[in-house]
């Protein structure tokens, strides 16, 4: 399931691509999908093309939620 505010796509890889991808994800301990983004806005950025800033991660317990009685 994809995370709040982030577009949902299918893709097709090679297998092979997609074990290079998961070596790569490894050694910068990341996800294969946070690594083909981290990917293709390094590419973007090479060929000038700038890219907003998105949503940070969310990370850690979330808030304890207010009882009110």
């Amino acid at each position: 399931m994809a995370s709040p505010g982030k577009k949902a796509f299918p893709l097709r890889l090679d297998p092979a691509l997609y074990i290079a991808l998961e070596r790569a994800a490894a050694a910068d301990f990341r996800s294969v999908n946070a690594q083909v983004e981290v990917l293709l806005r390094e590419a973007l950025a090479r060929r000038g093309i700038k890219v907003g800033a998105g949503e940070p991660a969310r990370r850690g317990r979330p808030p304890k939620e207010e009882v009110s009685e």
